[in-house]
């Protein structure tokens, strides 16, 4: 007889009601998105800048032929202009049928979790909580779940 690994919370791992995050910090903060939209993780090498867009994105980069705006998430969540390093790395994410950069302090880790352990943001007038889809508790420390579409907002990705 074959034995099932199940979490600690009873569930089994990787069955249809869990999901994958990359998380990723700003600061001591931790976030994820899911690990489907995620295509590609890369070293913070610089954006060109544009002129006329919002204090929170940093330019764009080429990509293998592809434009990719790049977003300053600590600028995003109201937490000042990111003084990047080669140690910051930008996530390259898929929002719809547009690529997208986020970038952050370091990826952290990759974690499985399940639907039903994701919370709500509370109500107030926390910035960020505009910008999450929900709060999960993983080992103990909180995970923001970003939500993208908010964060890079529709109308920046669809120009």
């Amino acid at each position: 007889m074959e034995a099932i690994e199940v979490s600690e919370n009873g569930h089994e791992p990787g069955g249809a009601n869990s999901i994958q995050l990359i998380a990723f910090s700003i600061g001591e903060q931790v976030y994820g998105v899911e690990i489907t939209t995620v295509r590609e993780i890369r070293a913070w090498n610089g954006a060109t800048p544009l002129p006329n867009t919002r204090e929170y994105v940093r330019g764009v980069i080429n990509l293998r032929g592809t434009i990719v705006p790049i977003f300053d998430l600590r600028a995003r969540f109201g937490d000042g202009k990111t003084e990047a390093t080669k140690n910051h790395v930008v996530v390259v994410l898929s929002v719809g049928d547009k690529w997208i950069g986020i970038l952050v302090d370091a990826v952290s880790d990759i974690l499985t979790i399940q639907r039903d352990d994701i919370h709500n943001v509370p109500e107030g007038d926390n910035m960020d909580a505009e910008l999450l889809n929900g709060i999960i508790t993983h080992d103990n420390r909180m995970v923001g779940l970003i939500d993208l579409d908010t964060v890079v907002g529709k109308e920046n990705v669809e120009s």
